[in-house]
Order: C-alpha cells, then structure tokens, then sequence
C-alpha cells in the first residue's frame, strides 16, 4: 500500500494537523526546496527533499510525521522510522488507542499508534475496509514480550460482543430479518459478510439468543417478530 499517487478533484480539505502527529496530507506545490503541504494553517508546511521517500506530485497525498527543525520551524518528513518506535510496553492490553493506516503487509495492515509506535492489525482481526492515512479508534488486542503491540478494532470483553451484535442486528434489518449465515457456516462466508471472525459472531448470536432477538437454525439466523423494530 503506497501514498495515494491519484491527483485530488479540487481542493481537498484536509484537518488540522499538529506537531508531533503522523497525519496524510495533499501535496500542494513542489519547487527547489522540497514539496509544501496543506496541514489546515495559512502557511503549508515543507516537506524537504531530503526527508522524502519519493518524489511527490502536486495532488498527491503522503503520511508524514511533523516536528520542528532545529531552528524552531515546522517540517514534514516521510520517514517515519525515525520517530516511531516498534516498543510500544507503556500500552496495556485492552487500551484505546488512536491507529492511522500506513502500509498492507503480508500479515495484514501496518498502523501507528497514538502517533509514536508502529502496531499491526493481522488480517483476521480487519472487520471493515480501511484505506492508507485513515484514521480510526482501536485497541491494544496484545502487548508482546518484546513490546510490539497488535491491534484491534474491536473493544475487549463484553463490550466487543455489543459491537458485533449491533452489527448483526443491522445486517438483520438490511436484509428483511433474515441472514443465511448460523453458527455451522463457512468462516469465510461470516467475514465476507460482517467483517467478524467466526468465533466472535457465534459468541454474539448466543448472546442475542437469550436477549431472545433472534432465532437460530444451524445455517441461517432470524430477527423475533418485533425486534425490527428495537
């Protein structure tokens, strides 16, 4: 997964970046200097050349990190090894944290973490399509011994179940009260569809069986009459 190389279609309206964050920013100009990006300040900010991984164009979008030179200035720079460390033992399992996508792996999806470690979300635990620079909420699935975290885009616990089981209420909903998928189904065909591995959706719909929302058949479940409504 690269920095986006497809030209935006008219200005782009890009948040306010800060210091010290990783944010995806567009490409407005390029000249001797390097290439200056909009941040959400009057002034752009330089992303010199020699902190480049490659030569943008105007309308490109690339990840950077943004600090101040030693001079006091703000910079970009591509080059987020330099500032992000792969030891992340201040996080705790279960954690909130904040991931931008950066780059796919053969395991799954790169992220950073709170703007100053990189995380991986393996394959398995992608519940929804993320695109590179977006930026959404996740959490610490596991911190190993060497600090590396993975990560989650599900919350731990009780409160993972209530996400994927409002999931599967609105697919529900979606499809009439009706969704060919039980607990005997392909993994394959649960991920396909609501983006959750097997094992969390069974959990789910045992636990909206005995909320009594739902009926179950070996390959298919159903909404209660009434419960379109809840």
């Amino acid at each position: 997964m690269a920095d986006d190389a497809r030209p935006t279609s008219g200005p782009t309206s890009d948040a306010i970046a800060r210091i010290g964050e990783v944010a995806y920013l567009t490409v407005v100009t390029v000249n001797d200097t390097g290439a200056f990006l909009r941040w959400g300040l009057p002034k752009d900010v330089l992303l010199p050349y020699g902190e480049q991984r490659f030569r943008p164009d105007p309308g490109k979008r690339v990840l950077v990190k943004l600090y101040e030179d030693d001079r006091g200035r703000p910079v970009a720079s591509q080059r987020l090894d330099r500032f992000l460390s792969d030891d992340a033992s201040s996080l705790e399992n279960g954690e909130e944290v904040a991931i931008i996508v950066a780059d796919r792996t053969d395991l799954g999806l790169k992220v950073v973490v709170n703007h100053r470690y990189w995380g991986l979300i393996y394959q398995d635990d992608i519940t929804k399509p993320l695109r590179r620079g977006q930026s959404v909420t996740g959490y610490v699935k596991q911190r190993r011994d060497d600090g590396r975290v993975n990560i989650s885009l599900l919350p731990p616990g009780a409160a993972r179940l209530d996400v994927v089981g409002e999931t599967i209420l609105a697919a529900l909903r979606e499809s009439g009260g009706y969704l060919p998928l039980g607990d005997k189904s392909d993994a394959h065909a649960i991920k396909a569809r609501l983006g959750v591995s097997k094992s969390a959706y069974k959990q789910a719909i045992g636990r909206l069986y005995k909320q009594q929302l739902i009926t179950l058949a070996p390959d298919a479940i159903r909404l209660v009459p009434g419960a379109l409504t809840q």
